[in-house]
């Protein structure tokens, strides 16, 4: 083995370890690559890791996934960040889709049931939590504010899957006319774009869109379905659910509200990227196909669900340097962060209608937001204790 060859062997087997150890979500997932990719290995310093996770969150796309799959591509191009990206979701992806059989297999089975019962309060306290992190993580102006509630008060009302990129470009277009207030970057030279990674996101998206219209395969269609959410998502995994709910529960019922919920309690407890939850639904949305389709199914959302960050970030990563310079890029950042906190705010309203309004789903729900900002639990020890509730009561 070359130099070379050895790095990426290394590089390769941190990122399995990442991919079997990272709880938690992306907040949780950078101080791991902190931890493991810039202290222990110096694949890129602090600084650069931060400045890589705020290109990503840019995009549309999983945030974490995108981060270390644009490292991967840092420290050996194009063939080591496909490499990357699939040691990071196959773990994932792999428990969901048996999480689903399993769920299909058992879900007739009252003690399957009871062992979930509790869980689907549980994922809404875990989504209401992720807005109140975004919230205070992201926004500080009045600007902001206005935005996220405006966001979350319309996404609860009309809840249709096209309304959210609108939602978001207006949210950035609001903060971009703050640019003035950015410091002012020097530009030594011209802006460069290479075309050829957002030609094949565009390619794709509009071959897949092609394909699910005219003919009737399921997996065509679920890879359709996915690759064009993947394709409007901004914000990470949390983001991702209203989409999907109205999609996948509201629109096309292919899963129950109680399907979903129990699928997104699950995904808290399996390590890796919170995206791997579309290979839940994929394999849900294909049950009536046998083994074989939910298996299809799963895989067919996953690729769907992660291939679009993936080109994009290729895209956007080579001309990253120049792009930043610009200050209404920077302004507009906070616009498309607080929309999407208000529709993460608007998804745990959302899931949380359906449930029966005993005293104790709204006791959950409060327990086990409270106990992700007091305590220092693992969220996946935080979900067993939901199933053993089940289980014991």
């Amino acid at each position: 083995m070359t130099i070379k060859q050895v790095r990426y062997y290394i590089f390769l087997k941190d990122v399995f370890i990442l991919a079997i150890t990272a709880f938690g979500g992306p907040q949780a997932h950078i101080a791991l690559f902190i931890e493991k990719l810039v202290d222990k290995r110096g694949y890129l310093n602090e600084k650069e890791l931060m400045e890589l996770n705020a290109l990503c969150q840019i995009l549309p796309g999983p945030t974490s996934t995108q981060t270390i799959t644009a490292i991967g591509f840092r420290v050996g191009g194009i063939p080591l960040a496909y490499l990357s990206l699939l040691i990071w979701c196959i773990p994932a992806v792999t428990i969901m889709i048996f999480l689903a059989l399993g769920f299909t297999f058992l879900g007739s089975q009252s003690i399957f049931i009871d062992m979930t019962h509790y869980i689907q309060p549980m994922a809404v306290g875990f989504i209401a939590y992720a807005g109140y992190k975004i919230s205070i993580a992201v926004i500080d102006s009045k600007s902001g504010v206005l935005v996220m509630v405006l966001s979350a008060i319309i996404s609860y009302l009309y809840a249709s899957p096209y309304l959210f990129p609108v939602l978001l470009i207006l949210g950035g277009l609001t903060t971009a006319i703050k640019y003035k207030r950015q410091p002012i970057v020097e530009k030594t030279e011209p802006l460069r774009i290479k075309w050829d990674g957002f030609f094949l996101w565009a390619g794709i998206l509009l071959l897949a869109g092609v394909l699910a219209t005219v003919t009737n395969v399921a997996p065509i269609k679920l890879f359709e379905n996915f690759y064009r959410n993947g394709s409007m998502i901004f914000g990470g995994g949390q983001v991702l659910i209203p989409l999907l709910y109205t999609e996948f529960v509201e629109f096309k019922h292919f899963l129950s509200s109680s399907e979903f919920l129990s699928g997104y309690g699950f995904a808290q407890a399996v390590p890796g990227p919170v995206f791997s939850f579309s290979a839940f639904i994929g394999s849900l949305s294909m049950r009536e196909y046998g083994t074989l389709g939910k298996i299809l199914g799963g895989l067919s959302a996953a690729a769907g669900i992660f291939l679009p960050g993936t080109f994009l970030i290729f895209f956007v990563y080579r001309f990253w340097q120049g792009l930043k310079r610009y200050r209404i890029v920077r302004a507009s950042l906070e616009g498309i962060t607080a929309a999407s906190s208000g529709m993460v705010v608007a998804a745990a309203l959302l899931l949380f209608s359906p449930l029966p309004m005993h005293w104790y789903n709204p006791t959950i729900v409060i327990g086990t937001f409270a106990l992700l900002q007091f305590s220092k639990i693992p969220a996946p020890f935080i979900i067993l204790g939901g199933l053993l509730l089940g289980v014991v009561f």
